[in-house]
C-alpha cells in the first residue's frame, strides 16, 4: 500500500501493516486529534492520531535502515514487528487522552497496559495472531511483563528475550524505537505538530542516521572512527529545542489548556454521575464524546461541553508560575490538586462558593512538574556510553539551561467566567497565599 503523507512524502506500508490499518481500532484514530483542543488556537491543527501513527511507522523503518547502515543486525522478523507496533502504538488513546489522564488525572495513563490487554483479547489480537505477531507486538507495546502475562494467559511459560527468533519476546532496543526517549514517536509528532500549526521549525533528518545498538539498548552515536561528532550532538540538541518551542507555543498555550480543562471537568462530572465509564471511551472519538456530553443528562457537564463546541471558554482568573511558587510548595500543590481528586474538588467548591458560581464554572488546573525527559537520552561517545545531560558531556551547560527553561513553563491556574475573573484573582490569591501574577483586563 502506497500512501502520500504531507510530512514524509510517499510511505509504503507492508501487507501486514495495510491489514492492521483497516482494523476498527486503527480507524477510530481518524477521529482523535493529535493535539486535542489546539485547533482553537491553531486552526490547521486538525491532524489525527491516525496520521501520526502512519508517520511513526515510516520513521521506525527509517531508524531500522539507519541501524543496518551502522552495522547493526536487524532481522526481517524484528523489522516487521517494529513496523506493526509503531503503527499501533496509539490504539489505547481515548479522546483528549493526555488531558484526561495527565492533566486532570481521571484515569491511569493509556500506556499502563490494561487497555492494551483488553484490545489484544479481541479483534486486534486475533489479527496479530493470524499474522504471527501477537507476542512480539504485545511485548513492544506493553509495559514490562506484558509478554509474560500473554504467555500465562495462553498457558505457556514466558520465553526468553532472544532477538530475531519468531515467537520470542523482542529485545529492549526494538521497543525503544517505538517508545524510548528520542524515538520515532517523538520525531514524527514534533515535525507534524509544527507543520500543521503553521510554525516554521524543524530538525535535521541526519539524526535518523545516528541511531545504534549498544548492549541491547538503543543509543544515539556521537562518535565515528574514534572521534566525537559535534554535528550529531547539535542535531540532537536541535530536537530538544524544537520540543521546548512547541511546548511553550502550542502544548501549554493557555487557550488549549482552558478548553481541555473544561472537557476534563465535564467528563469528571459525567463519571461521578454514573453517565460515563472509562471503558466506553475506547469506542468514542473527540466529536462523539463531546456530543454525548452535550446531549447527556448531567446538566453541568452538558453546559461545559456545549461551551467548548461554541468556543465560549472560561478565562484565567488566577495564574502563578514557578517564579512565584517555591519548589517545595509546587510539590505540595501537585500532590494536593493534581494527584488528589477529592481535595481538588473541595477547593473548587470553596472558590465557587466565595465567587457565587456553580461548581462546574470553577476549575483548578495544576499540572505535574515539567521535565525534559528527552535530555536523558543514551549516547555513545569516544569515552563510552553516557547520557546527553551527564555533567561530563560537552553539551551539559546548554542542555541544563534548556531543561531549566522547560521546567519554568509550569503554571497553576484557576479558570472562571469572564465576569468574575478580576475578583477571582483576589479570592484565589488569599486562599493559596500567593498573589496572582496575571492582571485581568
Amino acid at each position: 500500500m502506497l500512501l502520500r503523507d504531507p510530512i514524509h512524502g510517499d510511505i509504503e506500508l507492508s501487507s501486514v501493516e495495510a491489514t492492521l490499518l483497516d482494523l476498527p481500532v486503527m480507524q477510530r484514530l481518524r477521529g482523535i486529534k493529535q493535539l486535542g483542543t489546539a485547533h482553537l488556537v491553531y486552526p490547521g491543527a486538525l491532524h489525527t492520531r491516525f496520521d501520526h501513527a502512519i508517520g511513526v511507522c515510516a520513521l521506525a523503518h527509517r531508524v531500522v535502515a539507519g541501524l543496518r547502515r551502522a552495522g547493526c543486525a536487524v532481522t526481517a522478523e524484528e523489522e516487521a514487528a517494529i513496523g506493526a507496533a509503531a503503527l499501533l502504538h496509539d490504539i489505547t488513546h481515548v479522546p483528549f487522552g493526555h488531558t484526561l489522564e495527565d492533566e486532570r488525572r481521571l484515569f491511569p495513563r493509556h500506556d499502563k497496559g490494561a487497555r492494551l490487554t483488553r484490545l489484544l483479547a479481541g479483534e486486534l489480537g486475533e489479527a496479530l495472531e493470524r499474522l504471527g505477531l501477537r507476542r512480539e507486538v504485545g511485548t513492544l507495546l506493553g509495559q514490562v511483563g506484558l509478554g509474560a502475562e500473554l504467555s500465562a494467559a495462553e498457558g505457556s511459560a514466558p520465553k526468553k528475550s532472544t532477538a530475531g527468533i519468531p515467537g520470542q519476546a523482542m529485545p529492549a532496543w526494538a521497543r525503544e524505537i517505538v517508545s524510548g526517549t528520542i524515538d520515532a514517536d517523538l520525531l514524527d509528532y514534533l515535525r507534524r505538530d509544527s507543520f500543521f500549526c503553521g510554525l516554521a521549525h524543524d530538525y535535521d533528518d541526519r539524526i535518523l542516521r545516528a541511531f545504534a545498538i549498544h548492549d541491547d539498548r538503543l543509543v544515539l552515536r556521537l562518535v565515528k572512527r574514534g572521534m566525537d561528532r559535534p554535528d550529531t550532538r547539535s542535531e540532537i540538541v536541535g530536537v530538544l529545542r524544537l520540543r521546548y518551542f512547541l511546548t511553550e507555543r502550542v502544548y501549554y498555550h493557555h487557550t488549549k489548556v482552558i478548553a481541555g480543562a473544561m472537557i476534563s471537568k465535564a467528563v469528571e462530572l459525567a463519571l461521578d454521575g454514573g453517565l460515563l465509564r472509562e471503558d466506553e471511551l475506547l469506542d468514542l472519538n473527540d466529536w462523539t464524546l463531546l456530543d454525548r456530553l452535550a446531549r447527556g443528562d448531567q446538566p453541568e457537564a452538558a453546559a461545559l461541553a456545549r461551551r467548548v463546541l461554541n468556543r465560549d471558554l472560561l478565562k484565567r482568573g488566577y495564574v502563578v508560575s514557578g517564579r512565584g511558587v517555591p519548589l517545595p510548595l509546587r510539590q505540595t500543590w501537585v500532590a494536593s490538586y493534581h494527584e488528589d481528586r477529592d481535595r481538588r474538588a473541595r477547593v473548587e467548591r470553596e472558590l465557587a462558593a466565595a465567587l457565587g458560581l456553580p461548581f462546574s464554572e470553577v476549575i483548578v488546573y495544576c499540572p505535574a512538574l515539567t521535565m525534559m525527559k528527552e535530555a536523558d537520552v543514551a549516547v555513545e561517545t569516544s569515552r563510552g556510553l553516557a547520557r546527553l545531560n551527564d555533567p561530563g558531556q560537552e553539551a551539559f551547560a546548554e542542555i541544563g539551561a534548556l531543561q531549566e527553561r522547560y521546567g519554568g513553563l509550569w503554571r497553576f491556574y484557576v479558570f472562571v467566567p469572564a465576569a468574575v475573573s478580576r475578583c477571582a484573582g483576589d479570592v484565589a490569591g488569599e486562599l493559596f497565599g500567593i498573589p496572582s501574577e496575571y492582571a485581568c483586563a
